[in-house]
């Protein structure tokens, strides 16, 4: 491979400290492309910080609507740059043959950035226009085991401790193991690695799994959720009105401000336990 790159890379910076200033090395999260091919068409890009480069393309490929399990996948690798050498940059995936695919549906008219999981959209209708169902009603757990997931997370981002730049997130079960947990530059991004190492594993559905992203909970996030049949999601920031309200339609659980031994529930309470805890007035 020509070009592996790296998720994090040093510099030289000037730090200023209460008037003072020296010469110190730094460890800055990296941003780079990575184009996705289908079949050999190409459907996308998405800014993201290397690494579980194939998970990320598989879950993108999930959320986006098309493949729907492991059997839909024939063969994923990394592709070839214009002068035919391997990049690390482009992942090439094979369907089955069984698989129709239509690439027009995307309608992408940018590039994806690290920020924004449906930047190019032409229409928020085109993001909703997917046959999205309500997630296991019978799925629950405990708020005190919940409360102690993010630490989990945070203990666990080994790129984040040296750059302080990225983004978390994390599959647990229902007793507070995690089955997946992946960094990116972009949030939307982690949520796509973590649900497509799940699709490679032939896990789909994850009808029993909390998912806990660090940062806020946007629409897309509950979007992809909603995909892959998660029925709680957790962030350690606010969710945005458009989220809540698409939790809210399917009955997803959505918990925000999970911080300390503190969160804020905006749908979906009933899979909280204890359900019959006090409520203050």
């Amino acid at each position: 491979m020509r070009h592996a790159p790296q998720s994090a890379k040093s510099t030289h910076v000037t730090e200023w400290d209460e008037g003072r200033r020296r010469s110190v090395l730094d460890e800055l999260a990296v941003e780079e492309p990575l184009e996705i091919r289908v079949n050999g068409q190409s459907v996308g890009v998405t800014m993201r910080t290397p690494g579980d480069d194939f998970d990320l393309a598989i879950g993108f490929l999930l959320t986006e609507g098309i493949v729907t399990g492991r059997g839909d996948v024939e063969r994923i690798g990394y592709g070839e740059d214009e002068s035919g050498q391997t990049t690390g940059n482009r992942v090439d995936v094979t369907l089955s043959a069984a698989v129709s695919f239509d690439a027009s549906h995307l309608e992408r008219r940018a590039v994806a950035n690290s920020s924004c999981g449906i930047c190019g959209r032409a229409s928020i209708d085109a993001v909703r226009a997917r046959d999205l169902v309500a997630p296991n009603p019978a799925f629950s757990i405990d708020a005190d085991l919940l409360i102690a997931l993010p630490a989990v997370l945070r203990s666990s981002q080994r790129v984040f401790g040296r750059t302080g730049g990225l983004h978390a997130a994390a599959l647990f079960d229902a007793k507070g193991a995690a089955f997946a947990i992946c960094e990116d530059i972009g949030r939307h991004n982690a949520v796509d690695k973590v649900i497509g190492r799940a699709l490679l594993a032939d896990a789909l559905p994850l009808s029993t799994s909390v998912l806990v992203v660090s940062g806020r909970g946007g629409f897309e996030i509950i979007q992809k959720a909603l995909v892959a049949g998660v029925p709680i999601v957790a962030s350690v920031s606010a969710p945005s009105s458009l989220a809540v309200q698409l939790a809210r339609e399917f009955n997803l659980t959505l918990i925000g401000f999970l911080r300390a031994r503190r969160f804020i529930v905006y749908s979906g309470e009933q899979r909280l336990r204890p359900a019959n805890a006090p409520v203050e007035k």
